[in-house]
């Protein structure tokens, strides 16, 4: 008897492909490279030493953890390693970094069963931890003015208050200036253009689903529309400026997509992403925080769970209960 080799039974998973873990984590490496080489044009050398101490400092926590000599290993590591750094203003103590990325992967990852099981994203927890535990060095007028060009820049020398702390000031800064990123802020999170170059490689790789970002930024945007305040020349740039400042940007594209963290419906996607919008906004209009995208993001993550659940589609010849 002829076996027809065109039909192999096996257990599940039946969708297979030829990506791994490390090719993903190798591609969003890539999509950060225009937002952390526009951190270090922009902040200077101190930017690329805070970049360089978080990746070093994630990757060596994990291969303690798990024991390992490759620290490299799937990649994860350092992406959530650079994610941080991201987050971060450019003069950042240095034992603030390694203690925001060891914190990242043993609390936010390692702790759950390492990655495929955490709940929140790392990145975002090593984050929180920063902010609620050392607060001065995270807000306030920390964030270094950029300098252009000026790699020699000393970020710690001139600082201010980022413009999400006093939105009517704001009209000082144009909205390409904002996009450009010639602005106050994170090392990540200034320049909208180069996070949306990055963004776009990850769609045409596949990595991201356009539902997370798209209800997150457009909810910014519209609620930013009807309750940010009309301090341009008309709401629909103010609109635009809650979109452009903060982390939204790099919230949306990076985080807020993460696999592992975020529903696996379609509908769930979209729920999440309007979901970490509108709690992003509500803690910037009416909260104590200038930002909210770093607490609005664990907080859906939190509820990815009972999203998945409830938007799960019925199976196929399931039979609907009655009434």
């Amino acid at each position: 008897m002829v076996i027809n080799e065109k039909l192999i039974v096996s257990s599940s998973p039946h969708i297979r492909s030829v990506e791994s873990v490390q090719s993903v984590m190798v591609d969003v490496l890539i999509a950060l490279f225009p937002a952390a080489l526009m951190a270090v044009l922009l902040f200077g050398y101190r930017a690329l030493l805070t970049m360089l101490i978080a990746i070093a400092a994630a990757m060596l926590a994990e291969a303690i953890w798990l024991r390992k000599s490759d620290i490299f290993s799937d990649g994860s590591a350092a992406v959530t390693g650079l994610l941080l750094a991201l987050t971060l203003p450019a003069a950042a103590p240095w034992w603030l970094v390694v203690v925001g990325s060891a914190s990242a992967i043993i609390i936010g990852k390692q702790v759950f069963g390492g990655i495929g099981y955490n709940i929140f994203n790392p990145a975002l927890v090593g984050r929180a931890i920063l902010v609620v535990s050392w607060g001065g060095h995270m807000a306030g007028d920390i964030w270094p003015s950029p300098q252009p060009f000026a790699f020699g820049y000393d970020a710690a020398v001139v600082t201010g208050a980022t413009v999400l702390a006093a939105p009517e000031k704001a009209v000082t800064f144009s909205l390409p200036e904002m996009f450009i990123g010639n602005i106050p802020g994170c090392l990540g999170e200034t320049s909208a253009l180069a996070l949306l170059i990055g963004g776009l490689w990850l769609v045409y790789k596949g990595h991201i689903d356009y539902r997370i970002p798209g209800g997150f930024i457009g909810t910014v945007f519209i609620l930013g529309v009807l309750f940010g305040g009309g301090f341009y020349a008309n709401i629909f740039m103010t609109g635009l400026f809650h979109v452009v400042t903060g982390g939204v940007m790099i919230g949306a594209i990076y985080m807020a997509t993460d696999f592992v963290t975020t529903p696996v419906t379609p509908a769930g996607r979209l729920i999440f992403g309007i979901g970490c919008g509108l709690i992003t906004m509500l803690i910037r209009l009416w909260g104590a925080l200038p930002e909210g995208v770093t607490f609005a993001i664990l907080l859906m993550n939190a509820v990815t769970p009972i999203i998945d659940n409830f938007t799960i589609p019925q199976r196929f010849g399931g039979v609907k209960k009655s009434a």
